[in-house]
């Protein structure tokens, strides 16, 4: 429909950190009225997603076991490292949560990114959390959710697109490719989420070791009614998969207190004046075995033929 941005000059792939930059000048800005069509499944999504049915979701995936002495594959156990610990707050607007409801009407969630983009319009999650053949009713985006609130509206998916692989081959299999791109409609207003709240790089071939890299997630369970995200702040390096069922290399960082939930949160370092996305908890095990260790899936040119595929609003894979 929108979709006929050439691919020559979209996006530049360097060697080591290879980053996607803002194209606003290439596109022109959109208009602040909202189709009426999409601005009626916007409004429906923020009048269905009330602070109480938020707060009740449960996280897309089982939950990651209670401790270290539970894991059974990976040998790579947090006392080997350092684990720094996280603190809850109240999150960045680039960072936020899809809900939807499965086949049994069930509220659950998952964390997201937005990332730069020509048409301002594009997340990045877990793959994981958004593959399973359940019907996902009321699928939508809230940037920076915190304490049941939707401070930046809520914006409403149009696609996924995830690495025919992954379908193929399940979430150990394709652990390698436990990433997905997601188009999201405009705001009820006629605002896309990236005019709403800004986007982040996202880059390719960062690299496996980094100093200071800054973990977001939101966890599954909390003691207050409604929850908030969870931040850390830790290094990073590369992980070499030793369960054959789960081939690959994944980026891994230790950070106290990922439990379930936290899946889709993001791996950031600083880039220019903002950040840049290097990764989300996924991939190994479906983000890890333990709250204190966490994975990513390695971004490569896979992940970019995703971003490709959306901007130019091409069919996603199936399952």
């Amino acid at each position: 429909m929108r979709r006929s941005l050439a691919v020559t000059g979209l996006v530049t792939l360097l060697l080591g950190l290879a980053t996607l930059t803002p194209l606003t000048p290439l596109v022109p800005a959109p208009s602040a009225s909202a189709d009426p069509g999409e601005r009626a499944l916007a409004l429906a999504a923020d009048e269905y997603w009330t602070a109480e049915r938020m707060a009740a979701a449960v996280p897309a995936e089982a939950a990651r076991r209670a401790s270290a002495a539970a894991a059974d594959d990976n040998t790579d156990v947090p006392a080997a490292r350092a684990v720094p610990p996280s603190r809850p707050f109240d999150g960045l607007p680039q960072v936020g949560t899809f809900f939807w409801t499965d086949g049994q009407n069930k509220g659950r969630f998952c964390g997201g990114t937005v990332v730069h983009s020509p048409y301002r319009d594009l997340a990045v999650s877990a793959a994981h959390c958004l593959r399973r053949p359940d019907p996902k009713k009321r699928l939508s985006f809230v940037p920076q959710y915190h304490d049941g609130l939707k401070p930046h509206g809520i914006f409403p998916v149009e696609a996924i697109y995830i690495d025919q692989r992954y379908y193929d081959l399940g979430t150990d299999g394709g652990a390698r490719w436990d990433y997905t791109v997601v188009r999201l409609g405009d705001r009820d207003d006629g605002t896309p989420v990236e005019r709403a709240v800004g986007g982040f790089d996202l880059a390719f071939h960062p690299g496996y070791q980094h100093k200071d890299v800054r973990l977001i997630g939101y966890p599954g369970s909390s003691d207050a009614k409604y929850p908030k995200p969870i931040d850390c702040r830790s290094a990073t390096r590369r992980y070499t998969s030793t369960d054959p069922k789960a081939p690959g290399d994944f980026l891994e960082i230790p950070c106290a207190g990922y439990i379930g939930g936290t899946s889709g949160g993001p791996f950031l370092i600083r880039s220019g004046n903002g950040y840049a996305l290097i990764g989300v908890i996924g991939g190994y095990h479906t983000g890890g075995d333990t709250p204190d260790i966490s994975y990513s899936s390695y971004f490569t040119e896979d992940l970019l033929d995703l971003y490709v595929d959306a901007v130019h609003g091409a069919t996603p894979a199936g399952n």
